[in-house]
Protein backbone atom coordinates (compact mmCIF):
# COMPACT_ATOMS: atom_id res chain seq x y z
CA UNK A 1 0.00 0.00 0.00
CA UNK A 2 1.38 3.27 -0.78
CA UNK A 3 -0.48 5.30 1.82
CA UNK A 4 1.56 7.09 4.16
CA UNK A 5 2.07 5.73 7.56
CA UNK A 6 0.33 8.30 10.39
CA UNK A 7 1.77 8.18 13.87
CA UNK A 8 -0.86 9.64 16.54
CA UNK A 9 0.97 11.80 18.74
CA UNK A 10 1.13 11.52 22.43
CA UNK A 11 -1.79 14.06 22.46
CA UNK A 12 -4.03 14.37 20.39
CA UNK A 13 -4.92 18.54 19.04
CA UNK A 14 -7.79 19.89 16.95
CA UNK A 15 -7.37 21.57 13.88
CA UNK A 16 -9.47 23.37 12.77
CA UNK A 17 -8.90 23.26 9.10
CA UNK A 18 -8.77 19.58 9.13
CA UNK A 19 -12.60 17.90 7.98
CA UNK A 20 -12.80 18.25 4.81
CA UNK A 21 -16.22 19.26 3.41
CA UNK A 22 -17.56 19.92 7.24
CA UNK A 23 -14.43 21.38 8.68
CA UNK A 24 -16.86 24.74 9.16
CA UNK A 25 -19.30 23.04 11.89
CA UNK A 26 -16.84 20.46 13.66
CA UNK A 27 -15.56 21.20 17.09
CA UNK A 28 -14.08 19.01 20.00
CA UNK A 29 -16.80 20.87 22.17
CA UNK A 30 -20.71 20.53 22.65
CA UNK A 31 -23.31 23.15 23.25
CA UNK A 32 -24.86 26.05 21.93
CA UNK A 33 -22.72 28.56 19.85
CA UNK A 34 -25.67 31.51 19.29
CA UNK A 35 -28.63 32.43 21.07
CA UNK A 36 -31.89 32.09 19.24
CA UNK A 37 -35.24 30.40 19.82
CA UNK A 38 -36.82 27.82 18.00
CA UNK A 39 -39.86 28.75 15.79
CA UNK A 40 -43.23 26.81 16.93
CA UNK A 41 -45.94 26.21 14.32
CA UNK A 42 -49.16 25.55 14.87
CA UNK A 43 -49.79 21.46 14.71
CA UNK A 44 -48.65 19.16 17.84
CA UNK A 45 -45.59 17.71 16.91
CA UNK A 46 -42.75 20.41 15.82
CA UNK A 47 -39.74 18.64 13.73
CA UNK A 48 -36.43 20.73 13.20
CA UNK A 49 -34.78 18.73 10.53
CA UNK A 50 -33.16 18.21 6.87
CA UNK A 51 -33.43 15.95 4.68
CA UNK A 52 -30.85 13.43 5.36
CA UNK A 53 -31.38 9.87 5.71
CA UNK A 54 -31.72 10.37 9.28
CA UNK A 55 -34.40 13.60 9.11
CA UNK A 56 -36.15 11.80 6.23
CA UNK A 57 -37.04 8.36 8.50
CA UNK A 58 -39.22 10.93 10.69
CA UNK A 59 -40.92 12.46 8.18
CA UNK A 60 -41.83 9.67 6.34
CA UNK A 61 -43.12 8.25 9.59
CA UNK A 62 -45.50 11.55 10.01
CA UNK A 63 -46.62 11.07 6.36
CA UNK A 64 -47.66 7.49 7.31
CA UNK A 65 -49.12 8.44 9.89
CA UNK A 66 -50.98 10.43 8.53
CA UNK A 67 -51.99 8.47 5.50
CA UNK A 68 -53.48 6.06 8.41
CA UNK A 69 -56.02 8.69 9.06
CA UNK A 70 -54.51 9.77 12.56
CA UNK A 71 -55.08 13.54 12.66
CA UNK A 72 -52.96 13.57 16.07
CA UNK A 73 -49.91 13.26 14.12
CA UNK A 74 -49.72 16.69 12.29
CA UNK A 75 -46.90 18.62 12.24
CA UNK A 76 -44.91 21.13 11.28
CA UNK A 77 -41.75 20.32 9.59
CA UNK A 78 -38.94 23.60 10.17
CA UNK A 79 -35.62 23.57 8.27
CA UNK A 80 -32.61 23.45 9.82
CA UNK A 81 -29.31 24.66 7.83
CA UNK A 82 -26.55 22.27 9.53
CA UNK A 83 -23.59 24.22 7.19
CA UNK A 84 -24.73 26.96 8.35
CA UNK A 85 -24.48 25.39 12.35
CA UNK A 86 -28.14 26.11 13.04
CA UNK A 87 -27.85 22.94 15.00
CA UNK A 88 -25.62 25.01 17.74
CA UNK A 89 -28.38 27.47 18.75
CA UNK A 90 -29.94 27.43 22.15
CA UNK A 91 -33.63 26.58 21.02
CA UNK A 92 -32.44 23.75 18.92
CA UNK A 93 -29.59 22.30 21.71
CA UNK A 94 -31.91 22.48 24.49
CA UNK A 95 -34.21 19.90 22.39
CA UNK A 96 -31.19 18.03 21.30
CA UNK A 97 -28.12 18.74 23.75
CA UNK A 98 -26.08 16.55 20.39
CA UNK A 99 -26.84 19.31 18.43
CA UNK A 100 -27.71 16.86 14.96
CA UNK A 101 -31.03 16.66 13.06
CA UNK A 102 -33.61 16.17 13.94
CA UNK A 103 -35.20 17.26 17.10
CA UNK A 104 -38.33 17.07 17.52
CA UNK A 105 -40.90 18.26 20.36
CA UNK A 106 -44.23 16.76 21.38
CA UNK A 107 -46.34 19.59 22.12
CA UNK A 108 -49.77 17.53 22.81
CA UNK A 109 -47.87 16.64 26.21
CA UNK A 110 -47.56 18.68 29.73
CA UNK A 111 -45.09 19.60 29.90
CA UNK A 112 -43.65 19.14 25.92
CA UNK A 113 -41.73 16.04 25.37
CA UNK A 114 -38.24 16.11 23.64
CA UNK A 115 -36.87 14.11 21.57
CA UNK A 116 -33.83 13.41 19.67
CA UNK A 117 -31.87 10.57 17.95
CA UNK A 118 -34.29 9.30 15.21
CA UNK A 119 -34.85 5.67 16.16
CA UNK A 120 -36.34 7.33 19.59
CA UNK A 121 -39.14 9.43 17.78
CA UNK A 122 -39.92 6.10 15.22
CA UNK A 123 -40.45 3.97 18.55
CA UNK A 124 -41.99 7.06 20.36
CA UNK A 125 -44.87 7.66 17.34
CA UNK A 126 -45.14 4.13 17.01
CA UNK A 127 -45.92 3.24 20.52
CA UNK A 128 -47.85 6.57 21.07
CA UNK A 129 -50.68 6.03 18.29
CA UNK A 130 -50.18 1.97 18.43
CA UNK A 131 -49.51 1.49 14.78
CA UNK A 132 -46.30 0.46 12.38
CA UNK A 133 -44.99 -1.72 15.10
CA UNK A 134 -45.80 -5.11 15.58
CA UNK A 135 -48.56 -6.28 18.79
CA UNK A 136 -47.32 -9.59 19.17
CA UNK A 137 -44.06 -10.02 21.75
CA UNK A 138 -41.82 -12.09 19.55
CA UNK A 139 -42.34 -9.87 16.06
CA UNK A 140 -42.26 -6.80 18.56
CA UNK A 141 -38.66 -8.00 19.30
CA UNK A 142 -37.72 -8.91 16.11
CA UNK A 143 -38.54 -5.21 15.01
CA UNK A 144 -37.04 -3.97 18.00
CA UNK A 145 -33.84 -5.81 16.82
CA UNK A 146 -33.93 -4.73 13.19
CA UNK A 147 -34.62 -0.82 14.59
CA UNK A 148 -31.32 -0.97 16.68
CA UNK A 149 -29.54 -3.14 13.96
CA UNK A 150 -30.11 0.11 11.73
CA UNK A 151 -29.02 2.46 14.32
CA UNK A 152 -25.75 0.96 15.07
CA UNK A 153 -24.93 0.28 11.67
CA UNK A 154 -25.90 3.58 9.84
CA UNK A 155 -22.84 5.25 10.98
CA UNK A 156 -20.45 2.64 9.75
CA UNK A 157 -22.15 3.72 6.44
CA UNK A 158 -22.46 7.35 6.85
CA UNK A 159 -19.62 8.40 8.88
CA UNK A 160 -17.36 5.58 7.98
CA UNK A 161 -17.69 5.06 4.45
CA UNK A 162 -19.40 7.86 3.01
CA UNK A 163 -16.94 10.39 4.52
CA UNK A 164 -14.00 8.52 3.20
CA UNK A 165 -15.34 7.48 -0.03
CA UNK A 166 -16.89 10.88 -0.79
CA UNK A 167 -16.27 13.44 1.73
CA UNK A 168 -13.02 13.04 3.12
CA UNK A 169 -10.25 16.10 1.66
CA UNK A 170 -7.40 13.27 0.97
CA UNK A 171 -8.50 9.51 -0.21
CA UNK A 172 -6.70 6.39 1.02
CA UNK A 173 -7.19 3.32 0.40
CA UNK A 174 -7.16 1.39 4.07
CA UNK A 175 -10.01 2.95 5.44
CA UNK A 176 -12.31 3.18 1.96
CA UNK A 177 -11.05 -0.62 1.56
CA UNK A 178 -12.55 -1.44 5.27
CA UNK A 179 -15.71 0.06 5.12
CA UNK A 180 -16.29 -0.79 1.68
CA UNK A 181 -16.03 -4.76 2.66
CA UNK A 182 -18.38 -3.78 6.25
CA UNK A 183 -21.16 -2.13 4.21
CA UNK A 184 -20.96 -5.12 1.59
CA UNK A 185 -21.44 -7.45 4.52
CA UNK A 186 -24.38 -5.46 6.01
CA UNK A 187 -25.94 -5.28 2.54
CA UNK A 188 -25.59 -8.95 2.71
CA UNK A 189 -27.11 -9.08 5.88
CA UNK A 190 -29.72 -7.48 5.07
CA UNK A 191 -30.06 -9.48 1.07
CA UNK A 192 -30.57 -12.64 2.80
CA UNK A 193 -33.02 -11.59 5.34
CA UNK A 194 -35.13 -10.25 2.83
CA UNK A 195 -34.86 -13.31 0.68
CA UNK A 196 -36.93 -14.78 3.33
CA UNK A 197 -39.26 -11.66 4.03
CA UNK A 198 -41.46 -9.43 2.08
CA UNK A 199 -40.30 -6.89 4.54
CA UNK A 200 -37.75 -6.08 8.18
CA UNK A 201 -40.05 -7.87 9.63
CA UNK A 202 -42.21 -10.37 7.48
CA UNK A 203 -45.32 -9.40 5.59
CA UNK A 204 -45.43 -6.43 8.11
CA UNK A 205 -44.39 -2.92 6.81
CA UNK A 206 -43.09 -1.70 10.18
CA UNK A 207 -40.56 1.51 11.81
CA UNK A 208 -38.00 -1.35 11.16
CA UNK A 209 -38.34 -0.73 7.36
CA UNK A 210 -38.79 3.01 7.78
CA UNK A 211 -34.98 3.24 9.60
CA UNK A 212 -33.27 1.34 7.17
CA UNK A 213 -34.66 2.24 3.82
CA UNK A 214 -33.29 6.04 3.91
CA UNK A 215 -30.08 4.63 4.48
CA UNK A 216 -29.74 1.59 2.63
CA UNK A 217 -32.39 2.15 -0.13
CA UNK A 218 -30.80 5.42 -1.03
CA UNK A 219 -26.97 3.72 -1.03
CA UNK A 220 -28.54 0.78 -3.83
CA UNK A 221 -30.90 2.50 -5.55
CA UNK A 222 -27.00 5.55 -6.01
CA UNK A 223 -29.06 8.37 -4.10
CA UNK A 224 -25.97 8.38 -1.47
CA UNK A 225 -22.26 8.46 -2.44
CA UNK A 226 -22.98 7.54 -5.99
CA UNK A 227 -20.93 4.31 -4.76
CA UNK A 228 -23.63 1.93 -6.04
CA UNK A 229 -21.13 1.00 -8.91
CA UNK A 230 -18.11 0.48 -6.68
CA UNK A 231 -20.29 -1.59 -4.50
CA UNK A 232 -21.56 -3.31 -7.03
CA UNK A 233 -24.62 -3.42 -5.37
CA UNK A 234 -26.81 -5.39 -8.17
CA UNK A 235 -25.29 -8.13 -6.10
CA UNK A 236 -28.02 -7.83 -4.17
CA UNK A 237 -31.25 -7.98 -5.65
CA UNK A 238 -33.84 -8.80 -2.31
CA UNK A 239 -32.43 -5.56 -1.14
CA UNK A 240 -33.24 -3.51 -4.16
CA UNK A 241 -36.82 -4.98 -4.83
CA UNK A 242 -37.42 -3.83 -1.06
CA UNK A 243 -36.30 -0.83 -2.15
CA UNK A 244 -38.64 -0.25 -5.14
CA UNK A 245 -41.34 -1.24 -3.21
CA UNK A 246 -41.28 0.94 -0.31
CA UNK A 247 -39.71 3.64 -2.53
CA UNK A 248 -43.69 2.81 -4.18
CA UNK A 249 -45.45 4.20 -0.99
CA UNK A 250 -47.03 7.86 -1.69
CA UNK A 251 -46.30 8.34 1.87
CA UNK A 252 -42.58 7.58 1.39
CA UNK A 253 -42.32 10.17 -1.40
CA UNK A 254 -43.91 12.74 0.05
CA UNK A 255 -41.62 12.70 3.64
CA UNK A 256 -38.42 12.54 1.18
CA UNK A 257 -39.59 15.72 0.20
CA UNK A 258 -39.69 17.37 3.01
CA UNK A 259 -37.14 19.56 4.07
CA UNK A 260 -35.11 18.80 0.97
CA UNK A 261 -33.09 21.66 -0.47
CA UNK A 262 -31.19 20.30 -3.33
CA UNK A 263 -32.01 17.74 -6.97
CA UNK A 264 -34.87 18.61 -9.39
CA UNK A 265 -37.01 21.57 -7.81
CA UNK A 266 -40.18 19.63 -7.63
CA UNK A 267 -38.85 17.06 -5.26
CA UNK A 268 -37.91 19.91 -2.70
CA UNK A 269 -40.41 21.47 -0.14
CA UNK A 270 -38.28 23.30 2.16
CA UNK A 271 -40.73 23.43 4.67
CA UNK A 272 -43.99 21.49 5.72
CA UNK A 273 -46.45 23.07 7.90
CA UNK A 274 -49.97 21.69 5.83
CA UNK A 275 -50.75 18.57 3.73
CA UNK A 276 -51.71 21.42 1.50
CA UNK A 277 -47.78 22.36 0.82
CA UNK A 278 -47.33 19.19 -1.01
CA UNK A 279 -50.01 21.18 -4.06
CA UNK A 280 -48.02 22.90 -5.40
CA UNK A 281 -45.49 20.41 -6.33
CA UNK A 282 -46.09 18.01 -9.52
CA UNK A 283 -48.77 15.69 -9.43
CA UNK A 284 -46.41 13.34 -10.75
CA UNK A 285 -43.80 13.64 -8.27
CA UNK A 286 -46.04 12.41 -5.54
CA UNK A 287 -47.34 9.19 -7.35
CA UNK A 288 -44.14 7.66 -9.31
CA UNK A 289 -40.84 6.99 -7.95
CA UNK A 290 -37.65 8.19 -8.96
Amino acid sequence: MSNPTYTPPKIWQWNPDNGGRFAVINRPTAGAREDKALVVGKHPFQLYSLATPNGVKVTIMFEELLALGIGNAEYDAHLVNIMEGEQFTSGFVEVNPNSKIPALVDHSTNPPTRLFESGSMLLYLAEKFNVLIPSAPSQRAECMSWLFWQMASAPILGGGFGHFYAYAPEKYQYPIDRYAMEIKRQLDVLDQHLAKNRYMCGDEYTIADIAIWPWYGALVSNKVYEAAEFLQTHEYPHVLRWNDEIALRPAVQRGRMVNRTWGEPSSQLHERHDASDFETKTQDKITQPE
